[in-house]
């Protein structure tokens, strides 16, 4: 390790209280999404940008859902940009957390609070990232750019949605760094596409005593579910790049995300989110609707698995169906040389070297990979991830910190195209 890499270690250690008492605040900062108000998120970031004196603008197309966009550029190179989200999860019962889900609370070595880990680590991570390397501008080559973002959890289209749609020349870059919570075990390259459906059953209806009158609509949606339930056994072509990757990763997916989790990663997964139907207990229910979520594995698109979902509703006359969304699976080349750089620092700081894996679930990332572009997450343990008393380790957070530091910093001395 060079001597400029040891004093970024150096410098984040003088700064671990500073470093915690940032998440700490940025927890306090009550963004839940919905309904996606990330105006006092942004607010706290910008005010911190200010107090160093690093530009920055608002973007704002939604002025509730403001996106913070900073950029330096130190010559020529490439260009690496950091992407994380404000917005994070809605809370649910308060109830049923022991914690203040707003308090940023420091106990036994974990902060806790919506957000923790999803994602307000992996974005504290970015813009101490760029805070750090603007202290190098005379090292570096290329640009650096932080893109610090709304709207995301519901995939919506305020946040890195609309910059790649307005600024593509500002965001795109030649890399993306992000950290959504991945766990120290693994780095991903890609992850699977979500197909949400809303499934619709409607018939006559009647007397429940005369169920020879009228099909039944919640019968109806509960075959269609057992049928859209058996997708999960659908082949998948998997590229010899990816296979290879995902075969090797085996272990650490399981290690990582649960016993199970290397199977769900490759396959179709099936999730039946919502249903409700039928107005009293002695009657024909005339009406039954549903939420399914779909996952598309890479090596299967997402129109494949539309059409059989098509074709197993078509069958039930009384059914209909619409897309709620969704996008294709995605993976970019897992031998870009950032993640060379992730797994090496990764290593060096935790003594864990980590794998490179497809994520289960979806990210903003996948917009850099549908544009062709390297999209490297790595960040804390997904564990509490949307759950009550959700938190990240002190010393999590600190290793994605300097992951994260050290690999934006090769990336930025290596040599340019």
């Amino acid at each position: 390790m060079n001597d400029t890499k040891q004093q970024l270690l150096d410098w984040i250690e003088q700064d671990r209280d500073t470093l915690i008492g940032f998440l700490q605040e940025f927890l306090r900062c009550k963004t839940p999404n919905p309904p996606g108000n990330t105006v006092s998120g942004a607010r706290f970031v910008s005010t911190f940008l200010e107090s160093l004196g690093l530009p920055f603008k608002t973007i704002a197309p939604n002025r509730e859902m403001p996106n913070i966009i900073a950029a330096t550029q130190f010559g020529p190179g490439r260009h690496l940009v950091l992407n994380g989200h404000m917005d994070v999860f809605p809370v649910g019962p308060e109830s049923d957390w022991t914690r203040d889900p707003w308090g940023g609370e420091l106990i036994d070595g974990r902060i806790y609070g919506r957000g923790a880990c999803d994602m307000k680590c992996g974005t504290t991570a970015s813009i101490f990232t760029y805070v750090y390397l603007n202290r190098l501008a005379e090292q570096l080559k290329g640009k650096l750019t932080l893109t610090v973002v709304s709207d995301e959890e519901t995939f919506g289209e305020w946040g890195t949605r609309y910059l790649m749609e307005h600024h593509l020349d500002e965001v795109l870059g030649d890399c993306c760094l992000n950290g959504e919570p991945s766990s120290l075990h693994t780095v991903r390259f890609g992850e699977k596409g979500p197909l949400w459906l809303t499934v619709k059953v409607s018939t006559p209806g009647g007397h429940g005593a005369y169920v020879h009158t009228s099909p039944n609509a919640i019968a109806i949606a509960a075959e269609i579910m057992t049928e859209l339930l058996r997708l999960g056994e659908l082949p998948v072509r998997e590229a010899p790049a990816l296979k290879a990757a995902l075969d090797e990763a085996t272990d650490a997916i399981e290690q990582a995300y649960g016993k199970g989790a290397a199977k769900t990663i490759r396959s179709v997964t099936v999730n039946l989110g919502t249903i409700k139907g039928g107005a009293k207990v002695n009657m024909i229910a005339s009406d039954c609707e549903f939420e399914v979520d779909l996952r598309v594995p890479n090596g299967l698109s997402r129109q494949e698995l539309l059409a059989k979902a098509d074709e197993i509703i078509g069958r039930y006359p009384e059914a209909s169906y619409v897309v709620q969304g969704g996008n294709e699976p995605n993976w970019c080349d897992p031998d870009a040389d950032m993640y060379a750089y992730v797994q090496a620092n990764a290593e060096m700081i935790t003594g864990i070297r980590p794998a490179k894996v497809v994520s289960p679930g979806g990210t903003d990332a996948r917009l850099w990979r549908m544009r062709h572009v390297p999209a490297i997450v790595y960040g804390p343990s997904p564990a509490t991830m949307g759950k009550p008393d959700e938190f990240v380790t002190v010393e999590e957070f600190l290793a994605v910190v300097k992951t994260h530091v050290l690999s934006a910093y090769d990336y930025l001395t290596a040599a340019t195209h």
